[in-house]
């Protein structure tokens, strides 16, 4: 009778369960530093309770596997239409050990021992190089408030944050730079589910201060872009030589070419000499042109007569 009641009791009705999915880049709830790496994809998770994204980053090493950022909103139960729903787990060495095995198969990593702290608070993480040479680095960061008796006055907000990145070429110190520069583009709706606690003055204590915590000297990370060729001794970058520039023939321009007519330059004629005609017969002397003050007179010889030399028939 009671497993008739209880079947009875159900609605029957049919319901697909979350699923992850791809959204735009714009979507992303955490967005790496300027100079990279770059954003190539974005899958989302919904649950109950809040929403998990895995930010899919350019990946160039030779190990196995995807450079991501991956981070879970846990907020207030029924914010999303699913009913599955994500645990507040915290962070432990297990735990983390897990994770690291799933994200960075067959690299040998070791965790850092430093206190370490980004403009959200204090984290965490492994580094290590695989045997074809790439250097690898997993981080781990929960963002949440503080914890007070009986959880009077705390904020019930949490962020899970995890980074894997692996590169051929990058170092351990510009890898890492990415985590103080990562940026949260996503927040929780009300007041009970901020993850950040009430905001803090000015205060000396660096951990309280949210100032940022570096493995080293303040110097000690790099600038540099992420996938610059570095050399492994001196760990700097590469400066390739400026390409040569070749030798091109120097090209003139065409000059204007003038089809305005041109003066034709004048021919001196000479005229025949007068010495070489003979005399008496009957040559007209012509005056030449005045040259210098000086006149020339020229000899013309006069056409024969047809007369049969008869001179009066001239």
């Amino acid at each position: 009778m009671l497993a008739l009641s209880c079947g009875c009791s159900t609605t029957g009705g049919v319901q697909q369960p979350a699923a992850p999915e791809l959204v735009t880049s714009e979507k992303a709830l955490v967005v790496p530093p300027p100079g990279g790496p770059a954003v190539r994809g974005v899958i989302q998770k919904p649950y109950s309770n809040g929403v998990e994204q895995t930010v899919l980053l350019a990946t160039t090493a030779r190990v196995a596997g995807q450079n991501f950022f991956r981070v879970q909103f846990l907020g207030e139960p029924g914010s999303m239409a699913t009913t599955s729903s994500a645990s507040y787990s915290p962070i432990s060495d297990s735990s983390i050990s897990r994770e690291v095995a799933r994200a960075i198969p067959g690299v040998r990593l070791g965790r850092t021992n430093r206190l370490l702290q980004n403009g959200y608070g204090p984290f965490s993480y492994a580094t290590g190089r695989s045997t074809a040479g790439d250097t690898c680095v997993f981080a781990w960061q929960q963002i949440r408030s503080r914890s007070t008796p009986l959880a009077i006055g705390r904020n019930f907000g949490m962020i899970q944050v995890r980074m894997r990145l692996c590169d051929t070429d990058a170092s351990e110190r510009q890898l890492l730079n990415v985590m103080y520069g990562y940026t949260l583009t996503g927040t929780l709706v009300g007041a009970i589910w901020n993850p950040h606690g009430v905001p803090r003055g000015a205060d000396e204590d660096t951990i309280s201060g949210r100032e940022n915590i570096y493995p080293g000297p303040r110097g000690w990370l790099d600038s540099g872009r992420i996938g610059e060729p570095r050399d492994v001794t001196t760990n700097s970058v590469v400066v390739r030589a400026p390409a040569r520039a070749v030798a091109r023939p120097a090209v003139t321009a065409p000059q204007p070419v003038d089809y305005r007519p041109q003066a034709v330059p004048a021919v001196m004629v000479p005229m025949p000499d007068t010495s070489t005609l003979p005399s008496g017969t009957g040559a007209q002397q012509v005056p030449r042109a005045a040259a210098s003050g000086s006149s020339t007179t020229i000899a013309i010889p006069l056409p024969g007569c047809t007369g049969g030399g008869n001179a009066s028939s001239c």
